[in-house]
């Protein structure tokens, strides 16, 4: 797989900035590209003439940064041949390192099980179980009664719903590759939020879309630049209810006016996750509510626990047909068990539990304020909901951090996997989901990895998988 060089250029992004010599700091850009995944093992770079014209410099800045790249061995040279990828344990076939077990991990943010509620989610449906023994187990819509769980989901938050719009899928991630394959054709132009939901990039730029990211503001979504990128697009997708990863909540004046004027695919896995509101509030007003042909996708990944691998999809049940056609290309339905326990949280409103929004919300507290005590040149906004915050450093450091950081036993996910073209670098999404003490000691720990970078650290380690 060959990479073009404005490719190449647009994912380096301002890596002009900073200290040291040019060469050096292209070479480090790269090879953070290299261990995020941005820039794929085996793959073919540009010559250093055709990258040096797309970054206007010279070609000795580029020859010596990929002379570096191959001395430390993230590249294979040999003559006449671009050069291509490869990471150093390749060569030595040593095992790759692993982060340490006792590491904090700021790099998913995901609640823990609440164990009680889960057991009795799971007895309930165990019991219901038998009456759908007499079907075969297929079912590419869902069982009848998530689907009208669901459905009276939406009903409470002021959206009529019927069981027919919705169909449940195995995670919102799934509703989303379904949603993409179905509606998204190559050289398609898709808006995003930036920065975004990082698994979305990932999946649009799979189906060779052409991304237009919208920028968000630091007060939210700019609704005058919205309806002009608009124009043309195939798809956006928006995730206006306490945005991963920036926390912001669409306001409900924006709701009645953005009318992206394209098929609107709208995120909803944090809309019970309102952690300033009222304790008996329903969330945010869906944004269908507002745009009649968006198509909303949920899940209790977020609300409940990350291993209840339920989701769904709300829409026109002539769009749910087209989906289900496309469907048994990866799988034939979703398990049921999983779904009648679903059922049942949904039912007895276990989604918005208003004693793990009071945990989450002295959680968020902690983690403001060791990050106040320990990092005060950071700025970081207090969200309205959530399970994170996006906080900013002074100078263009998240991927040298996000690559520093284990070596002192935390992972941390950079601000550039939330978006495209190299953009957030000042930028890290940090979670409040893990209890205060590791909060305590991962901001502590991430205050040691930001003075290493400063003293000139680099990294080696690969970014851990973000959820």
């Amino acid at each position: 797989m060959k990479v073009g060089s404005y490719a190449v250029a647009q994912m380096v992004g301002d890596w002009q900035e900073g200290p040291g010599p040019g060469h050096r700091r292209l070479s480090d850009r790269l090879r953070l590209l290299i261990l995020d995944g941005r820039i794929a093992l085996g793959a073919a770079l540009p010559s250093e003439r055709d990258l040096a014209g797309a970054l206007a410099v010279s070609r000795t800045t580029v020859g010596a940064a990929y002379r570096t790249l191959a001395e430390h061995g993230y590249l294979a040279t040999r003559s006449r041949a671009r050069a291509t990828v490869r990471l150093p344990d390749e060569a030595s076939g040593r095992v790759p390192e692993r982060t340490d077990p006792e590491a904090v991990d700021l790099s998913v943010a995901a609640p823990a099980a609440p164990v009680e509620i889960l057991h009795a989610a799971f007895a309930s449906a165990l019991r219901r179980l038998p009456h759908h023994f007499g079907r075969h187990g297929y079912d590419p819509y869902g069982v009848g009664e998530l689907r009208a769980a669901v459905a009276d989901w939406y009903g409470r938050r002021g959206l009529p719903t019927t069981p027919g719009q919705i169909m449940v899928t195995n995670g919102a991630q799934h509703a989303l590759a379904l949603l993409t394959r179905t509606l998204v054709a190559p050289r398609d132009k898709v808006l995003i939020d930036h920065p975004t939901y990082p698994h979305a990039i990932r999946l649009f730029t799979e189906a060779r879309a052409r991304l237009v990211p919208v920028a968000l503001t630091p007060s939210g979504w700019d609704v005058p630049q919205w309806r002009a990128a608009a124009r043309d697009a195939a798809l956006a997708y928006l995730v206006p209810d306490f945005h991963n990863p920036t926390g912001l909540c669409m306001p409900s004046g924006v709701r009645r006016e953005l009318r992206p004027g394209c098929l609107t695919v709208v995120d909803e896995t944090m809309a019970d996750l309102a952690l300033d509101g009222a304790p008996d509030a329903v969330g945010p007003e869906p944004l269908a509510a507002r745009v009649p042909d968006a198509v909303s996708v949920g899940s209790v990944s977020k609300s409940v626990w990350g291993g209840l691998r339920i989701g769904w999809i709300r829409a026109r049940p002539a769009l749910l047909e087209r989906v289900v056609r496309n469907r048994p290309v990866t799988d034939l339905g979703t398990p049921v068990l999983e779904q009648l326990a679903t059922a049942v949280l949904l039912d007895e409103r276990r989604t918005r539990r208003p004693e793990a929004l009071g945990e989450l919300r002295s959680r968020r507290a902690v983690l403001v304020r060791e990050l106040g005590e320990r990092l005060p040149e950071v700025e970081v906004p207090c969200p309205a909901g959530g399970l994170t915050l996006w906080a900013r450093f002074p100078g263009p450091v998240a991927s040298r951090l996000a690559a520093v950081a284990p070596d002192h036993g935390v992972t941390v996910a950079a601000g550039p996997r939330f978006g495209v073209g190299g953009a957030f670098e000042r930028h890290v999404r940090l979670p409040f989901t893990l209890p205060p003490e590791l909060l305590v000691q991962g901001v502590e720990r991430l205050a040691a990895a930001r003075d290493a970078v400063a003293r000139g650290a680099f990294g080696h380690h690969v970014p851990a998988p973000t959820a």
